[in-house]
């Protein structure tokens, strides 16, 4: 397995109480080949950026100058090295990743809270949350195409079985920590198999309650006919054989899902704390100086330049 392998977090986007509901991806997907892919072909860091920082904290390093950025990275290094020893040890890069990765979630939670908590008790209640989100939906149906009108139908009961499952009290009534549950279940353990069932019902496209090579090869790679496929699908093929579908009967049950996605083995801040000192320790003594950061200092996150640069890419590849 190469060395950077980190958890793909679809987070749930902030639904704002608008006119018409947007739908969010909710789903979380453990990917590492696929992520070291996207490194090799595009270098673009962006993944480790939004770990490192958090994506409200890229986004701003993304608008800042070079000489800024690496200035601000800087101050950032002298705060992880919690012994103040002027290395970076593993240890302390997974605290930090850990903690930047916890405030994210909150922080995302605290700026979407008063959009659903219409009465301000403190609580959101179920009722609350589908008026909120399926409102105009479900007062205004005859202006949805069927397309729309199927997903909709689709997510709402799907909705609320994971806000019961969050609902710790069953009073359909989520308290801050609840909604957080519900909001980012792949963080919670009593959420984890609402992860798994969800993760189930997206791939599984014959509705087997399986998931089969064809269908994990499609959720994330749409073939075109006529086209060979690229060399990593044909590496993802092998990694479902030998690695996904450990009974060997040609499909994943729920029980593979889970090793697959959430494996019990596994510390995803680690591995990518692991992946930036792999990429970033010049003398290889599985330390970081604060130079071997600010040397490879794009790594860690970006400016006006390497954002700039990184736009040039996505033009031309959409060209």
């Amino acid at each position: 397995m190469e060395p950077h392998k980190f958890l793909y977090v679809l987070l749930l986007c902030a639904v704002e109480v608008i006119s018409k509901p947007t739908f969010r991806k909710e789903r979380i997907r453990l990917d590492p080949d696929l992520n070291t892919q996207v490194h090799e072909e595009n270098q673009s860091f962006q993944q480790d950026h939004e770990a490192f920082l958090g994506k409200d904290d890229a986004k701003t390093f993304d608008q800042l100058t070079p000489e800024e950025s690496k200035d601000r990275l800087g101050k950032i290094v002298d705060r992880i090295d919690s012994d103040s020893d002027g290395f970076i040890s593993t240890e302390e890069l997974t605290s930090w990743i850990k903690r930047v990765q916890k405030r994210y979630i909150y922080e995302n939670v605290a700026r979407v809270w008063k959009d659903y908590d219409v009465n301000q008790d403190n609580h959101i209640s179920w009722e609350e949350y589908k008026q909120a989100t399926y409102g105009y939906y479900l007062a205004n149906p005859e202006e949805f195409q069927d397309a729309d009108q199927f997903s909709y139908k689709r997510m709402l009961p799907r909705d609320e079985r994971r806000f019961k499952k969050a609902d710790l009290n069953g009073d359909m009534m989520a308290n801050r920590e609840e909604f957080t549950s519900f909001l980012h279940p792949e963080e919670f353990e009593h959420m984890k198999d609402i992860v798994i069932l969800e993760t189930l019902e997206d791939i599984d496209k014959n509705g087997d309650g399986f998931v089969d090579e064809d269908e994990y090869i499609a959720d994330m790679f749409s073939h075109e006919e006529g086209t060979p496929e690229p060399e990593w699908v044909a590496t993802e093929r092998e990694q479902f054989s030998d690695f996904r579908d450990l009974n060997k009967d040609g499909k994943m049950d729920q029980e593979e899902i889970r090793h697959w996605i959430l494996p019990q083995d596994y510390d995803h801040a680690q591995a990518e704390a692991r992946h930036l000192i792999y990429e970033s320790d010049s003398n290889k003594d599985k330390l970081l100086t604060k130079e071997e950061i600010l040397n490879n200092w794009n790594m860690f996150v970006g400016s006006q330049a390497t954002n700039y640069g990184e736009d040039l890419t996505r033009n031309h590849d959409e060209l």
